[in-house]
């Protein structure tokens, strides 16, 4: 019930793209010029074994100048009905790839995309991943037990679950 946080070992990475498919939707974070924060969610499409994230967005999107300032990106997953979260900080760029936007299409891009793969307006935005942590809570019975343990010794419980820093 009780575990310790942990650093990386081989089978975080993919635990972490596990729990990122199965989210799929992440609020993305730049950093406007102005130095302030800017949050948006964003569909992951594909989570690749070195470390990369591929995205859509919109050439005329703000987080194109953004990035072009500042490349310095966070994304928060969270599937709270699982008791799942994931943070991931790194690195973003965009460019225009037509065989890799094919690659990731699905027919619901076409709602913002309407010429598809090839529409003028869609960029693909790759992350690389720098560093990143999970957790992942077990239910209810395992706080009250946990709280029934801290009431008992005296002593506050670490982390409940499981949770990995990924660096």
């Amino acid at each position: 019930m009780l575990e310790k946080m942990s650093h990386s070992n081989p089978g975080d990475f993919a635990k972490l793209g596990e729990l990122i498919r199965d989210i799929r939707v992440a609020l993305l974070t730049t950093v406007g010029r102005d130095g302030r924060f800017h949050t948006r969610p964003v569909q992951t499409l594909q989570v690749e074994a070195d470390r990369t994230l591929w995205f859509f967005t919109d050439w005329s999107s703000p987080k194109v100048d953004e990035l072009q300032h500042d490349a310095t990106v966070s994304l928060g997953y969270a599937d709270p009905a699982k008791n799942v979260y994931v943070a991931v900080s790194g690195s973003g760029s965009l460019f225009r790839d037509i065989q890799k936007a094919k690659q990731l299409w699905s027919i619901e891009q076409r709602a913002y995309y309407p010429e598809g793969p090839e529409d003028e307006r869609l960029a693909l935005l790759r992350v690389l991943i720098e560093r990143a942590e999970y957790w992942v809570a077990p239910g209810r019975s395992s706080y009250l037990v946990a709280a029934v343990t801290a009431i008992a010794s005296g002593t506050p419980v670490g982390v409940i679950g499981e949770n990995r820093k990924i660096t």
